[in-house]
């Protein structure tokens, strides 16, 4: 087995004491730790750094070790306000919602859609007049029915 690989940015103990509440600010935290994982989608005085331990197993699939999650809040002027941990059991289940979203337009099937398009395009533009006079297509190869035509 290959040994646990550090993925994302995890904060450790000694990185942890260096961030003082109330004293650090912004540029001090990106200094110590790094920029952060992810920002709060709404809120950008919200950091979340993201990090975990992996491991190879059965069949080279990654499986993790341990994960680690810091969300540190700022205030208005930048100053590191609140430190938090988070563990797997802050985690909350996700539930998927199946939709199908839909779309203006008929119905078509596959082979409505793959078929339809037989006979719309004009058959001596791309290749020429039958006759020879080279007045069906345009001089830079583009179909008369792209033309304006």
């Amino acid at each position: 087995m290959n040994p646990p690989q550090v993925r994302g940015n995890r904060i450790d103990s000694d990185q942890m004491a260096e961030l003082n509440p109330g004293v650090s600010t912004k540029a001090d935290v990106t200094a110590v730790v790094g920029s952060p994982t992810a920002r709060d989608t709404f809120d950008d005085n919200t950091w979340i750094y993201i990090g975990e331990m992996t491991q190879s197993r059965i069949g080279q699939t990654l499986g993790e070790v341990s994960q680690h999650v810091v969300v540190m809040t700022f205030d208005q002027g930048g100053v590191l306000r609140n430190i938090e941990q988070k563990t797997k059991a802050d985690a909350l289940p996700v539930t998927v919602v199946r939709r199908i979203t839909p779309s203006p337009g008929t119905e078509a099937s596959f082979l409505q859609q793959l078929l339809g398009n037989i006979g719309r395009f004009n058959p001596g533009g791309a290749l020429g007049s039958a006759g020879g006079g080279g007045g069906g297509g345009s001089a830079g190869g583009a179909p008369n029915s792209l033309s304006g035509q």
